[in-house]
């Protein structure tokens, strides 16, 4: 029964090579760590990831290029940015600076 069974099988299909080769194919599509399946929706997720940061730091620039343009073009805004982020002070001011606890 079984050697009828195998006879029904193509010769080339007994090969003990093609055999080797199919079952190697069949090992790195599915069983394997790096997998194509797997693999392929690892890099979707982090193709996505890597998107959505792009995004943000796109906007993160358009702002720092407004402010740029804005501190560029109006001196009192300069000044109070020159205040608030380096704690710049004229020559006759003290300079206190108070922490929230």
């Amino acid at each position: 029964m079984i050697s009828a069974f195998i006879e029904k099988i193509p010769s080339w299909l007994r090969n003990k090579y093609v055999l080797c080769a199919l079952v190697f194919v069949v090992w790195i599509v599915f069983f394997d760590d790096r997998d194509i399946i797997t693999t392929h929706f690892r890099y979707k997720k982090e193709l996505n990831s890597l998107e959505d940061s792009k995004q943000y730091y796109e906007k993160q620039i358009a702002a720092t290029r407004a402010e740029l343009s804005k501190l560029k073009s109006d001196p009192a805004s300069l000044e109070k940015y020159a205040r608030e982020q380096y704690r710049m002070k004229k020559d006759n001011e003290d300079l206190y600076i108070i922490r929230p606890f």
